[in-house]
């Protein structure tokens, strides 16, 4: 009567949102402020001022026809065209609105390409840890997905196995960095190996290879450090970015494919990406936030709290006697469990209203995610409990 890997996707909630929901069910009983809620990656630092001063420009400015009418599939033209020139001021490309394709979003952006990249018995190579709905947007493809063991030392890419993760059915290969969940920033030297790795398999398997860099996080990297953009060394890049995160604006589902010149055979690339939105019901990005972006281009992200609250949380943990690699960017910190069991670990967390993610569904078994997009006092007062989960571990 249904399809029934709908219905299971449907029926089964992610366990990021079942332990959310589980925290508003004991916030009833217990108080907010005693729910230490580690969950989602939810941004808590407001949207700047200057996103809602766009807004009220817009409105008053603009008919409302210019607002809220359909846009082209693509994007609003000149919003298209101002983005690629902000793109071309940071990283010295050379882009023009025609290889900007507006989307609802990063999600949307991903699941674009996949589904415009994918072909029978297809497969997408990632390394562990990583985003778990990276499966079902590439397995709806009927694509596979391939993933590749972590290196938890520092949670780059472990070249020995990636190779070997790659075969003649490799189609693309996805990078998310800054890393959700490990908060790891990709190091030029691994992108440049990675790309050369990538460069000889394409010519030794005789087909492109594409990178699908998903970066929501780009602009939230600490202390200096700085996020390669991949189109700058490996040419069948595709981008996909969000607003979400840089401008806190993960509701109103604003972002972009950037689709360079360079990447084989663009001139059906770029059409395959219009026809995946088209049959996803992508009719176009939402018209208001494009026009807000494109005012907002090149404005700078308020990433301080986040730096704050990340080392806040890190130093508690090491001296709980955790073992954490420190974040490089995001607002997840990725700790080793005190036993082989992450579920188990964080169902017992749960008896002092900690609230984490088994890394298991990250890829990662024996680890958890703690997002620290949060109020700082809740992190503070969280130090205490870490500590006395930490100390039953010792007995």
């Amino acid at each position: 009567m249904v399809n029934e890997k709908m219905y299971e996707l449907g029926a089964k909630k992610s366990t990021i949102r079942a332990i959310f929901e589980y925290g508003r069910k004991r916030a009833a009983e217990v108080g907010e402020e005693n729910i230490f809620d580690f969950s989602l990656g939810n941004p808590n630092v407001p949207a700047p001022d200057f996103i809602k001063e766009a807004v009220i420009d817009i409105m008053n400015e603009l008919p409302p026809q210019a607002i809220h009418s359909y846009t082209i599939a693509p994007g609003n033209p000149q919003v298209r065209e101002t983005l690629a020139a902000d793109i071309n001021r940071r990283f010295g490309t050379h882009f023009t609105m025609n290889n900007l394709f507006m989307t609802s979003g990063a999600a949307a952006s991903i699941t674009i390409c996949f589904k415009a990249l994918a072909e029978r018995d297809d497969e997408f190579v990632i390394a562990a840890p990583f985003f778990p709905e990276y499966r079902p947007f590439v397995e709806s493809t009927g694509a596979r997905l391939v993933v590749v063991p972590a290196q938890p030392v520092d949670f780059q890419i472990n070249f020995d196995l990636f190779e070997k993760a790659l075969t003649p059915h490799t189609k693309g290969v996805i990078v998310n960095s800054p890393n959700n969940p490990s908060g790891a920033v990709y190091s030029e030297e691994t992108i440049k190996r990675l790309a050369s790795l990538l460069t000889r398999k394409e010519k030794e398997y005789g087909h492109p290879i594409f990178i699908i860099s998903d970066e929501p996080y780009r602009e939230i990297a600490y202390e200096g450090c700085e996020v390669p953009y991949i189109p700058l060394y490996y040419r069948n890049t595709l981008v996909c970015y969000s607003y979400s995160k840089s401008f806190s604006l993960p509701g109103e589902r604003i972002g972009y494919i950037v689709v360079p010149s360079e990447v084989t055979d663009f001139a059906k690339l770029y059409p395959a990406i219009a026809g995946a939105a088209r049959v996803l019901t992508h009719v176009n990005a939402p018209s208001l936030w494009q026009l807000v972006v494109a005012r907002c281009a090149g404005k700078p992200s308020d990433i301080e709290p986040y730096r704050t609250n990340g080392e806040m949380l890190y130093k508690g943990l090491i001296e709980a006697g955790f073992t954490c690699v420190r974040p490089q960017g995001a607002f997840y910190l990725f700790p080793k469990c005190l036993e082989d069991d992450d579920y188990a670990f964080c169902e017992r967390a749960k008896k002092y209203d900690l609230l984490i993610v088994p890394g298991t569904d990250f890829g990662c078994p024996g680890y958890f995610r703690a997002s620290y997009c949060i109020n700082r006092d809740t992190i503070r007062r969280s130090l205490p409990l870490f500590k006395k989960l930490a100390d039953e571990y010792k007995k």
